[in-house]
């Protein structure tokens, strides 16, 4: 049987919160320290972020902090790939040569750029008004990134499965044109997945201003505690777990009998205070050591470029001959 390959690309735009360290970075983080399960490669998107953001130093920063983020929560880069995007350049490579494939149709019906144009008509602007190709075209470099390590399985939330099946597509677009080179990749949504909610009981995002940075110094992240949304229900009075932001975070990064001990807490009507208490000491107690990692990390950033160039050469020890292969099907070769 082949080996898998696992693919998860990481957005470079700060650092995680709460919500994403229990819904998308602890799996993946998990999957890179067992030793079975296939091929992982773990990348940090920077190539993507110049869709949205043309602050270079915002840029560098940023691909700073998340990958000190993933090295201090404990990312094992001897059995997974973990590379910068932009140290690829077979990526771009093979991006062209999907994008001679790819149906502009194709691309009219992504999602972002649908959105984008039904934005402008909204405000009476030109339809492409603001629209960069980089947008545009964004699904033929994801495409790309899956493509040319050859990814069978990509974890992805729901509303990045059109991205896959656009892969998928062009891939097969490709391979009849050229021969079956390209695998199809699959959507892998992980069952169970931690989605939490943030400090106001809406989903825990940046753009909702709600959520709790993972690696906030003590103080700040018992007053970001101390905010979460709570019902004015006094101690001694039941509480419902299903309806309290507090549970479900606690019950994400709490053991089972832990998670077990706090809804009897709550059946027996534990204050708001002394949850959020309990709460701060929970996620502090699994935050310390990581928070000194980072800070660490972040002090001597050539400790995270060493580990980056690392895996950039093991990544690309694999893409160099894939692209050989390419070039030769596609008709790219020397003459002899």
């Amino acid at each position: 049987m082949t080996e898998s390959t696992h693919l998860t690309g990481i957005t470079t735009t700060g650092t995680p919160h709460l919500g994403n360290y229990a819904g998308a970075i602890r799996p993946a983080i998990a999957a890179s320290q067992s030793g079975g399960c296939g091929r992982h490669f773990y990348f940090l998107a920077d190539y993507h972020a110049l869709i949205k953001c043309q602050d270079p130093q915002r840029v560098r920063q940023s691909v700073r902090e998340v990958a000190a983020a993933w090295l201090a929560l404990g990312l094992n880069t001897e059995r997974a790939i973990f590379y910068r995007q932009s140290d690829i350049p077979e990526i771009l490579e093979l991006s062209w040569l999907l994008g001679c494939c790819a149906a502009k149709g194709l691309m009219n019906r992504a999602h972002a750029y649908k959105d984008a144009v039904q934005a402008n008509a909204q405000r009476g602007e030109d339809p492409d008004f603001g629209i960069s190709m980089g947008l545009f075209s964004y699904p033929v470099l994801m495409a790309a990134d899956i493509l040319l390590f050859r990814a069978s399985e990509v974890p992805v939330g729901r509303d990045q499965i059109q991205h896959i099946e656009m892969a998928r597509d062009i891939a097969g677009r490709f391979n009849h044109i050229y021969g079956d080179h390209l695998v199809l990749p699959q959507a892998r949504i992980a069952a169970g997945a931690a989605v939490l909610p943030g400090l106001d009981g809406r989903k825990m995002s940046k753009s909702y201003n709600n959520s709790i940075p993972l690696f906030l110094p003590e103080k700040q992240l018992r007053k970001a505690i101390n905010k979460i949304k709570t019902n004015l229900l006094e101690p001694g009075e039941p509480k419902d777990p299903a309806d309290s932001p507090l549970f479900q975070i606690w019950q994400a990064f709490a053991s089972p009998e832990q998670t077990q001990a706090m809804r009897a807490e709550f059946a027996a009507g534990i204050a708001w205070g002394e949850a959020k208490q309990r709460l701060f000491d929970l996620l502090n107690t699994q935050l310390t050591a990581p928070r000194a990692r980072y800070q660490e990390l972040l002090a001597d950033p050539a400790q995270i470029e060493s580990k980056l160039q690392q895996g950039a050469q093991r990544a690309r020890a694999q893409a160099g001959p894939f692209m050989q292969q390419l070039r030769k099907a596609v008709g790219l070769c020397r003459v002899a």
